[in-house]
């Protein structure tokens, strides 16, 4: 199964020198590049496992490089080592997961001019010198974990700073928001034990993807703010669990924590949210069917085909960068200014992008429209990374208590 629907890349900036759009002004990118902008959630890491491409230069096949970064005013990158239901199911996602890590560390050894790693929010002022894109770890999917809490500390100590608890199936933690059939209703007695023992190590507790009653679990129990990564608001798409409600980020906020926007088409377009939550109906339709098979020992349908054909009869919609805004409008009118940031999930989502916001390059566009609404500079620095940043420190503090 993939993370998400994948078809080939539209990337619409190059390499070195490369400029955002023309809907930059001068105004939004001298902002951009001033502003401390912290991104959430960015795929890199899978992408070198799969095919490795030197992102210190113009690698035209992702939305992730160094000068695409600079040129677009990045600052923070959270790297996401994610692994996958079926890795989670072979016991092969401990490994994955340290491989991703060993990539983003062996990107910064070998460019540590133009990278490195970020393992706490009071480094960025001092690692940042120089033009550096900082890179520190979150953890997409528990199953790295096992069934062994103590992971946690290993995997701290490699510089892992959040983990997403759960992915698109449940797991050994708690129940997905993809899954119609919950397994826990919540926080498995593994998950309570995770969000209790990363308060203590001082790592954040990412709420994307979880389903409703897990996220309400965490929030009854962790005694520090928590982030939703890379969460749009369900209000603009009913039905997509995925998407937070208004009601749990209202307590995400009230817990001072903070809600990261990403820009995958699927979660902030309503038709294109209904694309996702159709694949996953299919892909669990297709699961069932192979189940089936696998017992009358009859030949398993081709995965790779069924996507596929997916893709062919569901080509990516074209979605206007104001979609995007919409979903921060909405979150600062519902949760106030300080609660709100980006998670955009660059090369995690197959080039199903809004127009505008195709690569990392393009940040000072979302930095105009911003300003075209009103927002002042001090609120957007705030949404850039500022908030991000402030619960970062927040967890930290809990864990020095």
């Amino acid at each position: 199964m993939r993370k998400t629907m994948v078809v080939p890349l539209v990337l619409t900036l190059g390499g070195l020198g490369a400029t955002p759009s023309p809907a930059a002004t001068p105004e939004a990118l001298a902002l951009a590049r001033d502003a401390v902008i912290v991104d959430t959630h960015i795929d890199a890491p899978g992408q070198l496992m799969s095919h490795w491409a030197e992102l210190a230069t113009d690698a035209s096949d992702r939305e992730f490089d160094y000068p695409r970064a600079r040129a677009g005013g990045l600052d923070v990158a959270f790297m996401s080592i994610y692994t996958s239901p079926g890795q989670d199911e072979d016991d092969s996602a401990w490994e994955v997961a340290n491989k991703m890590i060993d990539g983003v560390e062996a990107l910064v050894q070998r460019h540590p001019d133009k990278f490195a790693l970020l393992t706490s929010p009071g480094d960025v002022g001092r690692l940042r010198e120089g033009g550096r894109v900082l890179l520190p770890l979150g953890m997409e999917n528990g199953a790295p974990i096992g069934e062994d809490i103590g992971n946690l500390g290993f995997f701290f100590e490699r510089g892992v700073r959040y983990i997403t608890l759960v992915h698109s199936a449940n797991n050994a933690m708690g129940d997905s928001s993809y899954q119609r059939i919950k397994r826990w209703n919540g926080l498995s007695p593994l998950g309570r034990q995770a969000v209790a023992e990363m308060n203590r190590l001082g790592m954040m507790v990412d709420v994307s993807h979880l389903s409703d009653e897990t996220v309400e679990d965490v929030l009854e129990l962790s005694t520090v703010p928590v982030v939703a990564t890379h969460s749009a608001f369900r209000h603009f798409t009913p039905g997509l669990e995925r998407n937070i409600s208004d009601a749990l980020a209202r307590r995400v906020a009230e817990g001072g924590g903070v809600i990261q926007i990403p820009f995958g088409n699927g979660f902030i377009d309503p038709a294109s949210a209904k694309d996702l939550q159709g694949y996953f109906t299919a892909y669990d339709a297709f699961l069932a069917e192979n189940a089936r098979r696998t017992e009358a020992g009859e030949p398993l349908l081709d995965e790779a085909a069924f996507d596929a054909k997916w893709d062919a009869e569901h080509p990516h919609r074209t979605v206007p960068l104001d979609t995007v805004l919409d979903h921060i409008d909405h979150g600062v009118k519902l949760l106030g200014i300080d609660h709100v940031g980006i998670g955009s999930d660059f090369d995690g989502v197959g080039g199903n992008l809004p127009t505008g916001l195709k690569t990392v390059a393009d940040y000072p566009n979302l930095v105009a429209g911003l300003q075209a609404r009103g927002y002042a500079e001090a609120d957007i620095r705030k949404l850039l990374g500022g908030n991000l940043l402030r619960v970062w420190q927040a967890v930290e503090a809990g864990a020095q208590r």
